[in-house]
């Protein structure tokens, strides 16, 4: 989404906000392809430290959600929270949480 993001980004870049314009296109993609990446290599191969930016990206949409609720958005901003709010559930479910932290051994305590 936030590569989709970066891309409408690039094609609404003007001339007086072409720095703002080409940073926030910038952040969108790498951030996008760092998703990717997370989710390619850490979360399908169960990796512990994939939780973390995973969690940290669902908080943050919550946050987008919450901003966009106020402005006209409301079908945008509830799609949105429910995304996060259900991949929030399935990293935290057991299964997950045990496949993350190396099978619900003691020696890994979960947080």
């Amino acid at each position: 989404m936030l590569i989709v993001l970066g891309i409408a980004q690039a094609f609404t870049i003007d001339g007086s906000r072409l720095v703002l314009g080409l940073t926030t296109t910038g952040f969108f993609l790498l951030y996008g392809a760092g998703l990717v990446f997370v989710a390619v290599r850490g979360l399908w191969k169960a990796a512990r430290w994939s939780r973390g930016p995973t969690v940290f990206t669902q908080l943050i949409q919550l946050l987008v959600a919450y901003s966009l609720w106020d402005g006209g958005s409301k079908a945008i901003a509830a799609g949105l929270a429910v995304l996060a709010v259900v991949i929030m559930v399935c990293v935290f479910q057991k299964a997950s949480t045990e496949a993350l932290t190396g099978g619900g051994s003691n020696d890994h305590p979960v947080l």
